[in-house]
């Protein structure tokens, strides 16, 4: 029993970790809120997540980081700092969900996986905000933008709820995903 509740966790933590490639903030927010209703629990160390000033501060920056990035241009500059950030952001949600594990198998699955996921999404957002910016000088990026926030949001919420149902979505984008940039490839060498 104690395998698959590991194994759910994991899925929950790479759900919140791929959201983290989106919108840094949202994950958090919606993790601190899931801990304070017991939808999920907390590893050693991250139960701080599960309190009133927590869901305060990162409400206030989920808050400030979906309307930065409405702003054209503003979003792509996000984007590009934001990289880094959401890969340490998605070891950071995932490590806080893999309760009752060692230590090793908890960051090593917070890195591989979570920063992973994280780094994943990230590059598909990096993606979209840049291809937006060429092929409409950047009016369709509060538009993109809406949707990822939208997306963010959804998936955070999933991922905590249904983990396994989120887990299988992630992959079937990201395969899809995958078929269409190698689809794209093979176009531009012809």
């Amino acid at each position: 029993m104690e395998a698959v509740e590991t194994i759910l966790n994991m899925m929950v933590g790479v759900g919140l970790a791929a959201t983290c490639g989106f919108r840094v903030f949202v994950p958090f927010l919606v993790l601190s809120l899931a801990a304070m209703a017991g939808y999920t629990s907390l590893s050693g160390g991250f139960q701080w997540m599960a309190s009133y000033p927590a869901v305060l501060v990162f409400g206030v920056a989920t808050l400030v980081e979906i309307l930065a990035y409405f702003f054209p241009f503003v979003d792509n500059l996000l984007s590009a700092a934001s990289a880094p950030i959401s890969v340490m952001a998605g070891v950071l949600v995932t490590a806080a969900v893999m309760a009752d594990v060692s230590p090793v198998l908890q960051w090593t699955l917070a890195v591989i996986a979570g920063g992973g996921a994280a780094s994943a999404a990230s590059f598909v957002s990096n993606g979209l905000h840049h291809g937006s910016t060429i092929t409409s000088g950047g009016a369709a990026n509060p538009f993109v933008s809406a949707v990822e926030s939208v997306l963010a949001v959804l998936t955070a919420a999933l991922a905590v709820i249904v983990p396994l149902l989120t887990a299988l979505l992630i992959a079937a984008s990201f395969f899809f995903l995958y078929k269409r940039w190698k689809r794209l490839k093979r176009k531009l060498r012809l």
